[in-house]
């Protein structure tokens, strides 16, 4: 992504509360749906975080288990990465870019949330 259209995207995301769409069902221009699809991502981004420290946590007393979680964590963050700047390729220089990056970075991040709860889990 050049550098400034990424320093765009994420100035967006970073806007305080009141400065984003209040309700994203009604965004109808591509400044709120940006927005919104930023705040969507951040959100699944908390709850992804949340599973990991969860996942970690239940993983305490098996340090090598411990550690290919954290590899395999990494792995995924940089395939997560590189598959969403694929997609939104196809909008690169355009102002849908933002909003195609961060929707498919919050449905990958949403599959792998379910997948670290579901890790190790005696259901399996």
């Amino acid at each position: 992504m050049k550098p400034l259209m990424l320093a765009a995207a994420l100035s967006i995301w970073a806007l305080p509360g009141p400065a984003r769409a209040a309700d994203c069902s009604k965004a109808l221009d591509q400044t709120s749906m940006n927005q919104c699809a930023g705040t969507a991502f951040r959100e699944a981004d908390a709850k992804l975080n949340s599973a990991y420290a969860a996942l970690r946590a239940r993983l305490k007393d098996d340090p090598d288990a411990g550690k290919l979680l954290v590899v395999a964590q990494r792995a995924w963050i940089a395939f997560r990465d590189a598959e969403c700047s694929l997609q939104a390729s196809r909008a690169t220089g355009g102002s849908l870019y933002p909003t195609i990056h961060a929707y498919c970075l919050r449905d990958l991040t949403v599959t792998r949330t379910k997948e670290l709860q579901e890790a190790f889990s005696d259901e399996r």
